[in-house]
């Protein structure tokens, strides 16, 4: 082990090569937290995070949907920084998967590929379930830990055409309430965090004009609520998804809402 790199508190960010998750990614570096930034394919971006942080940042390349890359990540963790605390499930696929044209010209469900459809799904779903449990063994060991899910509005979960990414995200805000029932008085908490609406990440097509691209939420709305949550003051939050369009540091309660429809 570096002991040269040991953090006070060390987090796992995936999909950490652009958009969100290089946004909470240098937001926790900048923080002094310990960071192992992850991307499926992006190595020349999350490379270039590691080297603007001063050693906080570690990258590597990992496919969530990987079980062993996502006990490698863990076990790169504890090598460089010596514990885990925070894990933060960024990564995942969205529309522009199944057609670049998704904004302007919905794909019916029976329109999708089958493997289109498990590309996605794998990805939101699958994905996230593999980090965390290869993550919170070590934070029940710990008796202290955060899982972080990003997910997304209720609105585009019900959105016509957004087949199969708006069940994914459902099913992540479901991975979300149960994961938190089961780790209940673990001192590990789990909780969704969403933008609030379109943000200029790059689930957003090339196509889009540059009017429609002046009107996104920038992925930097995340960091705030994100230091909230990942902090002692957050003990005992768990279950709940916050909206960071809504957030004010004086008053969390106001972008938080109960996970799932309600």
């Amino acid at each position: 082990m570096n002991t040269s790199l040991l953090s006070p508190r060390v987090a796992i960010v995936t999909g950490a090569g652009r958009g969100l998750g290089r946004a909470m990614a240098l937001g926790l570096a900048d923080a002094g937290y310990g960071v192992i930034a992850t991307a499926a394919r992006e190595g020349g971006e999350i490379a270039g995070l590691a080297d603007s942080s001063g050693g906080r940042i570690v990258p590597e390349i990992a496919d969530v949907t990987n079980e062993e890359d996502c006990g490698n990540v863990v076990a790169t963790a504890l090598s460089r920084f010596g514990r885990l605390d925070i894990l933060v499930n960024n990564a995942g696929r969205g529309m522009k998967y199944v057609s670049e044209r998704f904004l302007t010209e919905p794909t019916r469900f029976w329109e999708t590929s089958p493997e289109d459809w498990r590309l996605v799904i794998d990805a939101n779903v699958n994905g996230p379930f593999l980090m965390a449990r290869a993550a919170a063994p070590l934070m029940i060991r710990a008796g202290w830990g955060r899982i972080v899910n990003i997910s997304m509005n209720h609105e585009t979960m019900r959105r016509r055409g957004f087949s199969p990414y708006g069940p994914s995200k459902a099913a992540l805000e479901s991975e979300t309430i149960i994961w938190a029932q089961d780790l209940a008085g673990t001192g590990v908490t789990v909780n969704a965090l969403l933008p609030g609406g379109a943000t200029l990440t790059g689930m957003i097509p090339d196509g889009v004009p540059d009017a429609i691209r002046a009107t996104l939420l920038k992925p930097e709305i995340m960091v705030p609520p994100l230091m909230w949550l990942v902090s002692d003051a957050a003990d005992g939050v768990t279950g709940k998804r916050f909206v960071a369009a809504r957030w004010r540091e004086a008053a969390p309660a106001d972008a938080m809402e109960g996970a799932g429809w309600g």
